[in-house]
């Protein structure tokens, strides 16, 4: 395994990301603990040392089942990180209940690393209001040793990024962002990174893969990158992408079982960072798929506490893409499953959009889909 050196630790450079653990029967609520707990030992016993949930992750159930999971191993054998959960103004006035609760759910008495969770346009007024009192209570709990490493994720504009570090820079000592070779453009991930190397600030990555997106690529795009290493797969593409941005330290994949585990451990045993032409070739691809690209969705379920009318929104989605893609190559289009809130639900409140990392147009998905399945 590779470690990275961040201050006085070191740390692995593959985390385990906590919000795409195996499921029973389809649902994201229901953590396959038997799988999730082989899952753990596995990356312990092969250089893992870093593992990430969050509040809201499988409908709250993450921070549970790692709690669970790493309540077999010392504890300082591992580093634990979790996120304050900026979703709503009732949690914005709770920090102080969330965080302990949180505590109490993972099963340790302190974090190694603790985020301001999704900073974006939606929220970052609120992470700055003192009235909310979020930053004097996460620095206190800093100061009494029950967060070790302070930092933020960033889902928002650099005009919001900027925003955030203008207020609480001095005291962010790291900074999580969506960073993929799609996404380099995409969500302006190069202006961050710059940002970021510039204020000395390490870099986390998520959604290494784009939530699978890049995890299988077409043919005539991997005819292309096997000309140039033929003996990596389109994962690994990704991840030695990664290794060739300079300042990033930590990459979380949300790992969904021993398959996709095994594969990124194994690519995680040394570093091989692309040379200029594979970059410039990837980079080449990366604009291809962007120009061909359906609704971006990583199924992350931010949206979800947000709509009113309780739709599957990632589900609608992936139904909304998976008939485009269906009518393009001839074959029979995929029908809405019993039991999903059809489209027509949707009133056009346009909250979930505020809460999309990905900025989608959901309120315009909805009523295209719904026209969508009325053709047969």
């Amino acid at each position: 395994m590779i470690y990275k050196t961040f201050q006085d630790k070191k740390l692995s450079a593959l985390g385990l990301g906590t919000m795409r653990l195996p499921v029973v029967d389809g649902d994201n609520a229901k953590i396959d603990m038997a799988q999730t707990k082989q899952m753990v030992a596995y990356a312990m016993a092969n250089g893992i040392n870093y593992y990430d949930t969050a509040w809201g992750y499988h409908r709250g159930n993450s921070e549970l089942a790692i709690g669970e999971a790493l309540a077999d191993y010392p504890r300082d054998s591992f580093y634990l990180a979790t996120k304050f959960p900026g979703f709503s103004e009732y949690n914005m006035t709770h920090v102080e209940e969330i965080f302990e609760k949180q505590l109490e759910k993972c099963r340790v008495e302190y974090f190694d690393f603790y985020l301001f969770h999704c900073v974006c346009e939606d929220n970052v007024d609120g992470y700055l209001n003192p009235a909310y009192g979020i930053h004097a209570y996460l620095m206190e709990q800093k100061r009494r040793g029950r967060i070790r490493h302070l930092g933020f994720s960033i889902h928002g504009s650099m005009e919001t990024m900027k925003k955030f570090l203008s207020a609480y820079g001095k005291d962010i000592e790291f900074c999580q962002i969506q960073l993929n070779y799609l996404d380099w453009e995409l969500q302006d991930a190069k202006a961050k990174v710059a940002l970021l190397n510039e204020m000395n600030i390490p870099i986390w990555v998520m959604e290494p893969v784009r939530g699978g997106r890049l995890a299988k690529l077409e043919d005539g795009y991997m005819e292309r990158l096997s000309l140039l290493r033929p003996e990596i797969d389109a994962p690994e593409w990704a991840f030695r992408y990664l290794q060739s941005v300079p300042g990033v330290v930590m990459t979380l994949s949300g790992m969904s079982n021993m398959e996709q585990l095994a594969a990124n451990i194994a690519t995680y045993q040394e570093e091989k960072p692309l040379i200029a032409r594979e970059n410039e070739v990837l980079m080449e691809i990366a604009e291809d798929m962007r120009g061909r690209m359906d609704v971006p969705c990583t199924a992350c379920e931010y949206c979800l506490p947000k709509c009113p009318m309780g739709l599957s929104i990632p589900v609608l989605i992936k139904l909304y893409n998976d008939r485009r893609k269906a009518a393009k190559e001839g074959n029979p289009l995929p029908e809405l499953e019993e039991g999903t809130l059809p489209p027509e639900q949707c009133v056009g409140c346009r909250s979930c959009e505020r809460a999309c990392p990905q900025g989608i147009a959901i309120s315009e998905v909805m009523p295209k889909l719904a026209i969508n399945l009325s053709r047969k």
